[in-house]
């Protein structure tokens, strides 16, 4: 039953689960069962019932409007269950329509519309990973994950829209995980959506994951299957905007409930789609109560916040003249940046031991700086600003990078001013752009030496990883959710060597304390030389709280080798080469250092001593003191 404290938090904004609350609930009601039915549509005149049990008929089961002012629409309908197909028919003046349930748990199959009645019931077998994540998402632990399209990661068939569902899922995509190394996944946005094409983001069924791959319960398996096997689950989420659909939340009573009034605020000119109006306080309980709600009843270990620059500013993607500014004049959108304080903080109160990630690639200050310090409160921020400059620099011809150095060293400037993420994710192998080895510049073979270099320097750089699938294969063609991943290409060396060099650095990554404990300290990186602009080579040290584990990374961006090139290191006697890019089990052509360099009295790079160094061509070294 909704309290008059319910409705008193649900209208403050501060109800952290009115999904327990509104939605459909089965229930025996004084000994009979049947179900619950509660909506929000304070500007409606009249909201009933519609579904498969009464033959949506919209006078058979009107609900009641609470007489608190609440706006909310409340009933008990008598012999409806589990199953049941339903959605609420709304009346306001001169509107009618028929809608689905904000807070439904489960939706029909696309291009069907109706919610479905559903429980959330599931016997949880990952006490393990639960009690100990908290310890494995630590600023100092490492963080590598693999971002999925669920739709088209394996598919067994060639027909359209046909994937594995979420329990065909589980062994598979576990295994290959943690065979390749990974801590988490990440799914793209797995709530209900009518678009396949929109991959998720246009959600319109908040509180449900999509029925196209199974049940809530088959999900949850998945999720609980990779816990099981130490894989943690970061799921994308969009509390920005969603899609105009007649059946979804656009003008849901009649009115404008959901979004903004305003057309200019409402409507998004980038994505032609609504933008959620963070200044109301009903639908802020709306949209953090869904943020704890996948937490809680999927156990999922994060949240991926979609598009956050679009929240941050008020002419996002607007030319001028097309904005309204904030009550102070200015571009800031003080409603949603209360939104997102408010979001963080929630979850950081609730649930410490997970994840709150920024898609932002704007210069916000303090995206993950504390809410308390006047920051946003996020646990990670994606770097973009890495991601452009790195692509772009690796898509020259080599002649011409010598010109372009700063886009290699220009990332370290800002690298510890925020907890960042390296993402190389699906926005770059989409829409025209390429695949990652299609970016990489040079004839066939210099194309995958270049990507197993792009490898080497993004998990030696400071910052957590993100990497899209398809890409540690070497995949040719852009991604497309219809097609999935060539996984034929592994019955070819040269990507069955990019997949074990992934493999590989992904084991290191985690395996070296110098490569993750301070990922986010400026203690955890020194240059070495970061001015041979001419021979395109830079060097520095990776370290970690222990000096003796301080890695040397050495990473030459031109297809010429080099002999007798001479590094100065803090440490004399032997190096150890503990990953070469372009060993022949990668790809590559096999030279190096025989495994071991000695150093030389010679003094170099402001070190008393220094190693005269075997490059390969297009390659990245890491050595380790012995």
């Amino acid at each position: 039953m909704i309290s008059s404290y319910d409705v008193y938090l649900f209208r403050q904004g501060r109800h952290n689960r009115i999904s327990d609350k509104l939605g459909a609930h089965p229930s025996s009601a004084g000994g009979e069962a049947g179900t619950v039915f509660a909506v929000w549509a304070p500007n409606a005149t009249a909201v009933s019932v519609i579904g498969d049990f009464n033959r949506w008929d919209a006078a058979a089961d009107p609900l009641a409007l609470r007489p608190d002012g609440s706006g909310i629409w409340e009933g008990f309908v008598p012999g409806v269950g589990k199953g049941a197909l339903y959605k609420y028919h709304v009346a306001s003046p001169g509107y009618r329509a028929e809608k689905g349930d904000p807070y439904a748990l489960f939706w029909e199959i696309p291009p069907r519309t109706a919610s479905i009645v559903w429980d959330t019931a599931y016997d949880w077998k990952d006490d393990t990973w639960m009690r100990t994540r908290g310890e494995r998402h630590a600023p100092a632990e490492p963080l590598s994950i693999y971002e999925v399209h669920l739709g088209s990661w394996r598919r067994e068939t060639t027909e359209p829209y046909l994937s594995l569902s979420y329990r065909e899922l589980a062994e598979p995509l576990a295994d290959y995980a943690v065979d390749m190394g990974f801590t988490h996944v990440e799914f793209m946005p797995v709530m209900e959506h009518p678009f396949y094409a929109s991959w998720g983001y246009q959600t319109v069924g908040y509180y449900a994951p999509t029925s196209r791959y199974g049940t809530p319960q088959e999900f949850m398996h998945l999720i609980d299957h990779l816990h099981r096997r130490g894989i943690g689950v970061i799921l994308d989420w969009v509390p920005s905007h969603f899609p105009l659909d007649d059946y979804g939340l656009a003008f849901f009573d009649g009115t404008h409930l959901y979004e903004h009034a305003h057309q200019i605020r409402g409507l998004h000119p980038e994505w032609t789609c609504n933008t959620f109006n963070h200044g109301r306080h009903e639908v802020r309980s709306f949209l953090i109560s869904n943020a704890l709600f996948w937490l809680e009843k999927y156990h999922a270990d994060g949240l991926r916040v979609d598009a956050v620059s679009s929240m941050l500013y008020l002419d996002y993607a607007r030319p001028a003249g097309t904005w309204l500014p904030n009550e102070q004049g200015g571009r800031e959108n003080l409603e949603s940046i209360a939104f997102l304080r408010r979001l963080t903080e929630t979850v950081r109160e609730h649930h410490p031991d997970t994840l709150v990630i920024a898609e932002e690639a704007t210069a916000w200050p303090h995206v993950t700086g504390s809410v308390g310090s006047g920051g946003l409160g996020f646990s990670a921020k994606w770097n973009m600003g890495w991601m452009h400059d790195t692509l772009q620099y690796l898509a020259l011809d080599p002649v011409h990078r010598q010109r372009h150095h700063n886009l290699l060293t220009f990332s370290i400037w800002y690298a510890f001013s925020e907890r960042f993420i390296l993402p190389l994710s699906h926005d770059e192998v989409v829409h025209g752009k390429s695949s990652l080895i299609g970016k990489m510049h040079g004839d066939r073979w210099q194309r995958f030496a270049n990507l197993r270099l792009l490898f080497g320097y993004m998990f030696t750089h400071p910052g957590k990883k993100l990497l899209f699938m398809g890409g540690e294969i070497g995949q040719w063609s852009e991604w497309s959710h219809d097609t999935g991943i060539e996984w034929h290409l592994l019955d070819y060396a040269p990507h069955q060597g990019i997949r074990r060099y992934v493999q590989d650095v992904n084991r290191l990554y985690r395996s070296e304390p110098a490569l993750h404990e301070r990922d986010f300290s400026p203690e955890g990186f020194a240059w070495v030389d970061c001015c041979d602009t001419e021979r395109s080579v830079i060097a520095y040290l990776r370290k970690g709280e222990d000096p003796e584990e301080t890695l040397l990374v050495v990473c030459n961006f031109t297809p010429v080798p080099r002999y007798a090139y001479r590094v100065g290191v803090p440490a004399p006697g032997a190096w150890r080469e503990v990953l070469n890019s372009d060993a022949t089990e990668y790809g590559g052509s096999g030279v190096g250092n025989l495994g071991c360099v000695e150093t030389d009295p010679v003094p170099f790079h402001g070190y008393p001593d220094s190693l005269p160094l075997t490059l390969p061509p297009l390659a990245t070294l890491i050595f380790k003191h012995a």
